[in-house]
């Protein structure tokens, strides 16, 4: 296929733009990509990210058994970038917790509005998201002495904000 920006090259990327509301997809060389800003090579694998991230802090190992669901392993996990199965989120929380912390400063999603790794705003919308997950539970368990109790702590959390 042909650059279609200077025809004299053979296309190698597809760059899809959005230019007043309506998008555009462009078979481009290398050349002609750069030209307008976009990336010429792929974006490197999780795998590969990890490994730029440097060494880890001691005891913070990515994954230290094998999961006894699907028998990943540490050295699969880094080769790849991806967990086995879905219990391996759970199985190897801990360690992903860690994990999470490192590349994205929280372990936990909290919204859509950022906040830096030390926020006291972030900690506490964490909790409280925490504690109506709890909360949740309870109820749906009939578990309602912990629910009224855990209503009372946020009611508490929120009053005090």
């Amino acid at each position: 296929m042909e650059c279609q920006d200077c025809g004299q090259r053979d296309a190698k990327l597809q760059v899809t733009t959005i230019i007043d509301g309506e998008m555009l997809t462009l078979d481009l060389c290398s050349e002609c990509a750069a030209e307008r800003g976009a990336p010429t090579t792929p974006p490197a694998p999780l795998a590969d990210f990890l490994a730029q991230l440097g060494p880890e802090p001691p005891g913070t190992g990515v994954l230290s058994e094998p999961c006894p669901y699907c028998g990943i392993t540490e050295g699969e996990f880094r080769q790849t970038g991806r967990l086995g199965c879905p219990q391996c989120y759970a199985h190897f929380e801990p360690q992903l917790r860690g994990l999470l912390r490192r590349l994205h400063g929280s372990p936990q999603h909290v919204g859509k509005l950022y906040m830096s790794a030390g926020s006291e705003a972030g900690d506490e919308i964490a909790r409280l998201s925490a504690m109506r997950r709890r909360l949740k539970r309870a109820v749906e368990t009939e578990d309602f002495e912990l629910a009224a109790e855990l209503r009372d702590r946020i009611h508490e959390a929120e009053s005090a904000e």
